[in-house]
């Protein structure tokens, strides 16, 4: 910093202003002609699983593939994963076994590949995966020349330790909550990091009976609390994850939850893009 700034910072220099001189001087060290950034293809995988394709680079977010997870009550086709290209990146947002599938990661990922996840979640170990490490929250990281991720607040039904994760790459910025509840940084979020290309937002408003006594209040987002979410993020099209189960024991699920979060996005003004499990996002919208 030069004795200029220094002498600023003693009379009241902001850390806006820092951001900024910081940012000028980041644009003023890139090429006249920089290259375009390379196009970003999303698939919706399983449940709340995410596939980030780069054409050197793929990242995976909550990847599942094990059918003991849900049994026959998700009729969502399971990944094969194997088909991940380049250099291979894995998130998790939690540690519960439909957000963190070792084998889907394992799979994924091979002996080259990184898994990355929330510091809070404690130390995570994946047979087969060699390359593992922590993300506090707030704290960007570099995957390669590809993606920065950044782990962000979550709320966890079970009051478990969560992350929402911010992944920018190919001139894109989006955002995936895993299962989170409603909470109150997402106008922190917003404001330090959006607006946002696209969110991947659950919307089944679960409630589960496999901890007594057990309540009636939804321990995953409802669509109306999903589709406020991608407003106060500045997203120009929500993504509904984490819908779809039926039947499984201790778990139900609100009925209608998609058709309820397309409507309440056109209530509100919402892109809300519906992907089957294996399409890519259209960011043509």
């Amino acid at each position: 910093m030069t004795a200029a700034l220094m002498q600023e910072g003693r009379t009241g220099l902001t850390r806006r202003s820092l951001l900024g001189v910081g940012a000028s001087a980041m644009l003023a060290a890139q090429p006249l002609f920089a290259a375009e950034p390379k196009p970003l293809r999303i698939q919706r995988l399983a449940w709340a699983g995410i596939r980030l394709a780069l054409p050197e680079a793929t990242l995976g977010v909550d990847l599942l593939a094990d059918p003991a997870v849900w049994e026959t009550a998700l009729p969502d086709p399971l990944p094969e994963l194997g088909d991940f290209t380049g250099d291979r990146y894995a998130l998790i947002t939690h540690r519960h076994p439909d957000h963190f599938d070792p084998r889907a990661i394992a799979r994924a990922l091979g002996d080259q590949g990184l898994l990355l996840y929330p510091a809070s979640v404690g130390a995570i170990v994946v047979p087969g995966v060699s390359r593992v490490r922590s993300a506090p929250l707030w704290e960007p990281q570099l995957l390669g020349d590809s993606f920065v991720v950044t782990a962000v607040p979550a709320v966890d039904g079970y009051g478990d330790p969560q992350a929402s994760w911010v992944i920018s790459g190919g001139g894109r910025r989006i955002l995936h909550a895993g299962d989170s509840l409603w909470h109150g940084a997402w106008w922190q979020i917003g404001r330090q990091l959006g607006p946002f290309d696209a969110v991947f937002l659950p919307i089944n408003g679960a409630r589960f009976a496999w901890r007594q006594p057990a309540t009636e209040v939804s321990s995953v987002m409802a669509p109306e609390q999903a589709v406020a979410a991608a407003r106060i993020l500045g997203a120009k099209i929500l993504v509904p994850i984490h819908y779809g189960v039926r039947g499984a024991k201790g778990y139900e699920e609100i009925a209608d939850a998609l058709q309820r979060t397309v409507a309440e996005g056109a209530r509100r003004g919402v892109i809300v893009q519906a992907l089957k499990p294996g399409a890519w996002l259209n960011w043509d919208v």
